[in-house]
């Protein structure tokens, strides 16, 4: 495939670090969301970040201005009808999933794969609302993305292999290191094997067999992680962390106890949700 434009569909903290890997790549980016206001601030923290590298010496400034060339923002939907790979980085709602494929599907070029970059979602039902099942697929990326080397790329039931096989180069063109998930289930790889121990964590919390301080130390010395559970969830967002926790608990096995805990409910009830609000299950305010 010749992909030469990518779009990208969303603005926020993932969708506007996805558009930056994708320029800083080599590649044209259409960077869409619902209002100025977010296409706008999307694009102002990829040119914090890019300053800030400039700063380091790491880069030009000269390649900073290449960069921040290559990304067109819009409120425009249409735009997309230019795009050769798409991206989508919206809500993690599966009817609002839906509604932006079927829209993409329309509007888009036949041959272009429509991607997701969904945590836990499934791309088999996101298909549905396509003509070409065999053209979507999951290209999962992690926060923050212009940092983070991997990216999960998952199958639908009807993903074909040279859709698969060209979102794999893709993600490798993007600096990127892919894993393949081979079956559409709930929360793929990495959040299957980390929603356990958040829950965990939690319960450890609630029961109060450690403080938080400890139990973060200990996975951080114990076992070699770089953040603790608490701190991950506040940097991630509690907010997210609960709906992901709640999608498993309502799409696999109950006996699995993936039932979020009350603590977690609680807290993004009275929304404290972590760094982006000033306060989780720490206080980011001081």
């Amino acid at each position: 495939m010749d992909i030469k434009t990518i779009g990208v569909l969303g603005a926020g903290v993932m969708g506007n670090g996805i558009a930056q890997v994708a320029s800083m790549a080599g590649y044209n980016v259409i960077l869409r969301d619902i209002e100025d206001r977010f296409v706008e601030g999307g694009i102002k923290n990829i040119d914090k970040f890019l300053a800030k590298t400039v700063e380091k010496g790491k880069m030009s400034a000269d390649d900073k201005a290449a960069i921040m060339g290559r990304i067109k923002g819009t409120t425009d939907m249409g735009a997309m009808k230019d795009a050769d790979f798409v991206v989508e980085v919206v809500v993690e709602i599966m009817d609002i999933k839906k509604k932006v494929f079927a829209e993409l599907d329309e509007i888009t070029k036949p041959d272009v794969i429509l991607s997701s970059n969904t945590s836990s979602m499934s791309l088999t039902e996101m298909a549905t609302a396509t003509k070409r099942p065999d053209k979507v697929v999951g290209m999962h990326f992690f926060n923050p993305v212009p940092l983070m080397k991997l990216v999960e790329v998952i199958r639908g039931v009807q993903t074909s292999d040279a859709t698969v096989a060209a979102t794999i180069d893709l993600t490798r063109k993007f600096g990127k290191e892919p894993v393949e998930v081979k079956v559409d289930i709930p929360g793929f790889l990495v959040n299957r094997l980390m929603v356990p121990h958040f829950i965990e964590a939690i319960k450890l919390y609630e029961q109060g067999i450690a403080s938080k301080e400890d139990i973060d130390k200990a996975a951080k010395l114990g076992l070699n992680y770089p953040m603790g559970p608490f701190e991950l969830m506040d940097l991630t967002g509690l907010d997210i962390n609960l709906h992901v926790q709640q999608y498993f608990y309502d799409n696999l096995p109950k006996e699995l106890k993936w039932d979020p805990p009350l603590t977690l409910k609680n807290l993004v009830k009275s929304s404290n949700l972590g760094r982006k609000s000033g306060k989780g299950w720490y206080d980011y305010s001081k």
